[in-house]
């Protein structure tokens, strides 16, 4: 199973991927990223949280991508998905903080 970390564009992400010191993390954000990242696989493109199925959509592509952890990084996701933390539960997923991990 894989960990997503959002925010890839930011150094926050990368800080939290080191500290983790895992090779299943996946990286992804909704801020427009270099398409050559995105080809390779190392970052994802992630729904815009402004969009009102974001929950749902991030849902459907942690089922697609196999991931069981996610950590928001920027304001806007964590809120949304702390709301969401028991619908994602209902399927293996953890919704985790960062405060302590970097």
């Amino acid at each position: 199973m894989y960990t997503l970390i959002t925010a890839a564009a930011t150094a926050e992400a990368y800080r939290l991927k080191n500290a983790l010191n895992k090779d299943d993390v996946i990286l992804g954000d909704y801020i427009e990223l270099p398409d050559i990242l995105v080809r390779s696989g190392k970052v994802i493109a992630l729904p815009n949280p402004k969009n009102s199925a974001y929950t749902h959509q991030v849902l459907a592509l942690c089922l697609d991508k196999g991931i069981s952890n996610v950590y928001a990084l920027r304001e806007e996701e964590k809120e949304l998905l702390q709301n969401a933390k028991q619908l994602f539960g209902e399927y293996d997923i953890q919704i985790e903080t960062a405060d302590d991990k970097i």
